[in-house]
C-alpha cells in the first residue's frame, strides 16, 4: 500500500482538527503517515495513531522546506496532503517546486483513481466543481478545513526522525524569529462548534461588538463577512467566505449579511444556519434553517438576555 504524507499542525492544546481530517482524506489513497514539525509527545502521537497514521515522521528545527523535500524524497509517497492555511499553500508552493511536481491548492475533497489521486475544487464561488490530477511527480496537494468530518481508525504509530537534508546553496529566506499569537478565550474559527457571524447591516464596529458578545455568550467563534473587514468592523482574519475561511460549524448564526455568493461558500456546509436580517429578500435566506426578520440591535441583546436567563447565575 502507497504511503500518503499528511503535515499535521499542533499547538499545546493538541492536534488541530484540520490535520485529523487530512488523515481521514489520505485512508483513502493510501496508508497514512503523519509530519510533525518539532518533538511530538506521547498525547500528540497518540492522536495520531488513533486517526490512522501508521507512522510519525517528525521534523528538525522550525520544519524547513529542505527538510520536508528530503523526507518526501526518502519515502516518494502517493501524494502530500497538506492544509490550505496561508502558510500551508506557501510550504506546499515551496516543497512542489523543489520536487518538481505538481501542486493542487483548495481542495475540498480527495479521492483515488487507477491514474493517482484526484482532488476536487470548488470554483466560480461554489457554484461549480473541478475534479483535478497531477500529471508530474509527486502529487502535493493543499486541502480547505471542514472538507470531511474526522473518523477514527486506531493503529499504533510508531515514531521516526526524518532524514538530515543537504545544505542548500542557493539564495533564499531565512527565518530570524517567530512570535505566536497569542491565543484568546474564543475558539479558533475554522474549528469552533458554533459560529456567530456579522456584516455590513451591523452598522458600524460598536454594532459588531454586539455579534462578539452573542458568541461569547454561545461559547463561539466570531466571524464576518468582506464587507464587515473591509469597513474596518473586525480584524480581515475573521473573513468567511470564497477569499476567506470554510467553516462549517453546528451552529452558524448569521447577522446583518445579506449572503453574497462569495460569503456563502464559505459557510454553506454548516450544519444549522439561522439569519436575522432586517430585509426579508436577503439571499441568505434560501440557506437559513430558522431565519428572523428584523432588526438585529433589537433582537441580539434580547437573544442575550434570554441566553443568560437560561444560563442561570455563573459561579
Amino acid at each position: 500500500m502507497s504511503t500518503v504524507l499528511v503535515l499535521v499542525e499542533h499547538d499545546d492544546t493538541g492536534v488541530r482538527k484540520a490535520g485529523l481530517e487530512l488523515l481521514t482524506l489520505a485512508r483513502r489513497l493510501g496508508e497514512p503517515a503523519a509530519v510533525v514539525v518539532g518533538d511530538a509527545d506521547a498525547a500528540v502521537v497518540a492522536t495520531l495513531g488513533r486517526y490512522g497514521a501508521a507512522t510519525v515522521h517528525t521534523l528538525p528545527g522550525t520544519g524547513s522546506p529542505a527538510a520536508l523535500t528530503a523526507l518526501v524524497r526518502s519515502i516518494s509517497p502517493a501524494a502530500v496532503l497538506i492544509g490550505s492555511s496561508p502558510a500551508g499553500k506557501e510550504v506546499a508552493a515551496r516543497l512542489a517546486v523543489r520536487l518538481d511536481a505538481g501542486l493542487i491548492t483548495d481542495a475540498v475533497d480527495v479521492t483515488g483513481s487507477p491514474e493517482g489521486p484526484v482532488a476536487t475544487q470548488s470554483v466560480f464561488a461554489g457554484e461549480w466543481f473541478a475534479e483535478s490530477r497531477v500529471r508530474r511527480g509527486t502529487s502535493v496537494i493543499t486541502v480547505r478545513p471542514n472538507a470531511v468530518i474526522p473518523a477514527e481508525a486506531p493503529v499504533e504509530p510508531r515514531v521516526v526522525p526524518a532524514p538530515t537534508p543537504v545544505p542548500d546553496d542557493g539564495p533564499g529566506a531565512r527565518l530570524v524569529s517567530r512570535q505566536p499569537k497569542s491565543a484568546g478565550g474564543r475558539p479558533a474559527l475554522s474549528d469552533a462548534p458554533v459560529v456567530v457571524a456579522g456584516g455590513r447591516g451591523v452598522g458600524s464596529a460598536d454594532g459588531f461588538a454586539l455579534m462578539e458578545r452573542l458568541a461569547d455568550a454561545l461559547g463561539g467563534a466570531v466571524g464576518a463577512s468582506r464587507a464587515a473587514t473591509d469597513l474596518g468592523y473586525c480584524p480581515h482574519e475573521w473573513q468567511v467566505g470564497q477569499t476567506g475561511k470554510t467553516v462549517a460549524p453546528q451552529l452558524y448564526l448569521a447577522g446583518g449579511i445579506s449572503g453574497a455568493i462569495q460569503h456563502r461558500a464559505g459557510m454553506q456546509g454548516s450544519r444549522t444556519i439561522v439569519v436575522i436580517n432586517k430585509d426579508p429578500k436577503a439571499p441568505i435566506f434560501e440557506l437559513a434553517d430558522f431565519g428572523v426578520v428584523g432588526d438585529l440591535h433589537t433582537i441580539v441583546p434580547a437573544l442575550i438576555d434570554e441566553i443568560d436567563r437560561r444560563r442561570g447565575p455563573r459561579s
